[in-house]
């Protein structure tokens, strides 16, 4: 299963993981998008983005206007929100032009912790 890990990492961290395994040659662990804090990613990840991004899963390439209706919303609405999930990377384009969830299941991780 094709499973993306959005986690909440300090970018010092996550750019450390990346040189080690450029310079060991290992792939990372899995697919992962890091955030810098927990507000960050929820801003991304919005409620409504949530919903969009459960409709896409396992539904292959598919337009935005298809994207809108599966999720009963305007299309400029859907529009702007999957801008930003293709910024973020949980979206990508494919050279037709429509957007895919590349993705089977997505887990999200963070640590709360005391100040």
């Amino acid at each position: 299963m094709k499973i993306v890990t959005l986690e909440v990492r300090r970018p010092e961290e996550s750019m450390a993981e990346f040189a080690q395994a450029w310079k060991t040659g290992k792939p990372q662990r899995s697919a992962r998008i890091s955030f810098a804090t927990p507000e960050l990613l929820w801003k991304v990840l919005s409620a409504k983005r949530w919903e969009l991004l459960k409709a896409l899963c396992g539904a292959g390439p598919i337009s935005i206007r298809e994207a809108a209706r599966r999720v009963h919303r305007d299309v400029k609405a859907v529009h702007g929100d999957v801008m930003a999930l293709l910024s973020a990377g949980l979206l990508n384009r494919t050279k037709a032009g429509r957007i895919e969830f590349p993705y089977e299941a997505v887990k999200v991780e963070f640590l709360l912790q005391t100040a």
